[in-house]
């Protein structure tokens, strides 16, 4: 079913728990991964930082949760050419707040696209092209700029001084879920319009490519 923006609901992870190491992560349709007494719950959003570049820093939901594993839902690695076997361990955080953006208004999203390698042989009068993996995806929004002081503006504020990573969660009104790794950068100077009300601008710089769940 077609949606529209409106009703939709944003949200940055504000607090992240200390990072638990992870001691292997499985090669399987839905990756399981070990960590010792790690604590966590079923429905927890947690960020890997992984030695598989497409695994690492990026966002899941957790579940089939035990007491030193749990999966990544949604996360296959079972190709070993991405995944080498054994070479997924690191560390793993837990997202333990997520604090809501409101007066959310235009928000808009670039990258995810595909990187391109052109090239053309000399006996050829064409050229060829080639994928050669994707751009991170970011997102900006734009905020009322009176809600300066609210806990979503505060949130945006304190983590683009300290530039540590973070998860912007989107929920639509179906009730889809996007969750985009990234680094935010809150501008505030005000934007004023004739006709328009006052507005500040928010960016989520993407790390890796972000993870949608229907539900």
């Amino acid at each position: 079913m077609a949606q529209v923006p409106t009703g939709s609901t944003f949200y940055v992870a504000s607090a992240i728990a200390a990072a638990k190491t992870v001691s292997s992560v499985t090669n399987a349709s839905e990756a399981v991964v070990t960590s010792t007494a790690h604590g966590y719950s079923n429905g927890d959003i947690v960020i890997m930082y992984s030695g598989w570049g497409r695994l690492n820093k990026r966002a899941f939901r957790i579940k089939s949760v035990a007491t030193d594993t749990f999966v990544l839902e949604g996360c296959d690695t079972t190709n070993t050419n991405f995944f080498p076997s054994g070479g997924g361990v690191g560390t793993v955080t837990k997202i333990s707040t997520f604090t809501q953006i409101t007066t959310v208004m235009n928000p808009s999203s670039s990258g995810g696209d595909p990187k391109t390698v052109n090239y053309k042989f000399v006996e050829s009068d064409v050229e060829y092209s080639i994928n050669d993996g994707f751009t991170a995806t970011s997102y900006t929004i734009e905020m009322d700029a009176d809600s300066i002081g609210s806990a979503g503006y505060t949130a945006l504020k304190s983590l683009t001084d300290v530039q540590t990573d973070t998860v912007l969660k989107i929920i639509t009104r179906s009730g889809s879920i996007s969750l985009c790794p990234c680094t935010v950068a809150l501008n505030e100077s005000v934007a004023m319009q004739e006709g328009q009300i006052n507005r500040v601008k928010a960016s989520f710089n993407g790390n890796n490519r972000l993870v949608r769940y229907a539900s």
